[in-house]
């Protein structure tokens, strides 16, 4: 797909965080919409602003059981799976049926319809990664049978899929390792670094820090990130996979400090242990992103978290 501007577009995943940004920026480049969830994770809220655009359609049901839209459709973006720990953790069979059986009918649907199908895998498919930075022909270091492998494992299932049906099926696919997104409608209690960090600062409540703090993160702005999957999803015959991220690492400690002085907050910090399998080292190299898709991070993470932090103080006050 060259362009955009009359696109049909089909977005699973559409009522969360990413993926409502998404359906925004597609809205804007001209594509009409169905943005397909069934809110266990997301929120109708989370895309109320766009109900009453005549290219938007919503869509609940659980892909995992179906996607209920038989128009002919020209790209099927797949996001819908939970992505926070304490989300997948929460729901981890769920979180295995959507990785799997929702990615077949996700991958059925463009198959039918001949159309450009894009998958929202994710960094922890390096899982503890024993390369730094991390390629996407590093096979990742995951343990299999741990807490976290519903989810890390879930989308390598998704990936191995995703490349089945282009070799078998011949279907137009492309594969998007995202890395920490942030910014405005994430969920307050989903429990990743930057919404934690912020409403504990917003809130004066200590700031609490897994282990020494000294783990590495690579924060990549929401709408960053969406123009990375745009990108893809314009790059016909790109399969990836492709790192979406920021290649700007720092380490939950300095990340701890920085949302302090940002928000004024008279909050301490406070160390907690390490949860199981946790990631010590994240950061992407960025090569084929810049290569493939001409695709590069452009909000600095201060000012980004800036206006996370305004976002969530309105709603906190709201």
């Amino acid at each position: 797909m060259r362009g955009l501007q009359g696109a049909r577009v089909v977005v699973t995943g559409g009522a969360g965080f990413v993926g409502s940004w998404l359906c925004e920026r597609l809205l804007t480049e001209g594509a009409a919409v169905w943005c397909v969830d069934d809110f266990s994770t997301g929120s109708p809220e989370k895309v109320a602003h766009l109900a009453d655009h005549p290219g938007f359609t919503l869509v609940e049901a659980d892909v995992s059981a179906e996607i209920p839209v038989s128009e002919r459709v020209d790209a099927v973006l797949h996001l819908a799976c939970p992505a926070s720990p304490v989300h997948y953790l929460r729901m981890p069979l769920e979180t295995l049926r959507v990785a799997s059986a929702g990615t077949v009918n996700a991958l059925e649907l463009a198959a039918t319809s001949g159309a450009r199908f894009v998958l929202a895998s994710t960094s922890e498919v390096y899982g503890d990664p024993l390369e730094h930075p991390q390629r996407e022909s590093y096979w990742g270091h995951v343990n299999p049978v741990g807490p976290r492998s519903v989810y890390d494992e879930g989308k390598r299932f998704a990936e191995a899929t995703t490349m089945a049906y282009h070799r078998a099926r011949g279907v137009d696919v492309g594969i998007a390792r995202i890395f920490n997104s942030y910014g405005p409608r994430m969920s307050l209690d989903d429990g990743r670094v930057v919404p934690a960090f912020l409403h504990q600062a917003l809130r004066g409540e200590p700031l609490t820090v897994a282990g020494d703090g000294t783990q590495t993160r690579s924060l990549c702005w929401v709408e960053d990130t969406v123009d990375g999957l745009v990108r893809l999803t314009r790059a016909g015959g790109v399969t990836g996979p492709v790192n979406i991220g920021n290649d700007d690492e720092t380490t939950v400690l300095e990340l701890a400090s920085t949302v302090v002085e940002l928000t004024g907050s008279r909050s301490r910090i406070e160390h907690i242990p390490l949860p199981e399998d946790d990631p010590r080292v994240r950061r992407p190299d960025l090569s084929l992103a810049r290569d493939l898709l001409g695709w590069t991070p452009t909000m600095p993470v201060e000012e980004g978290l800036k206006r996370t932090a305004e976002w969530m103080e309105a709603v906190l006050a709201g």
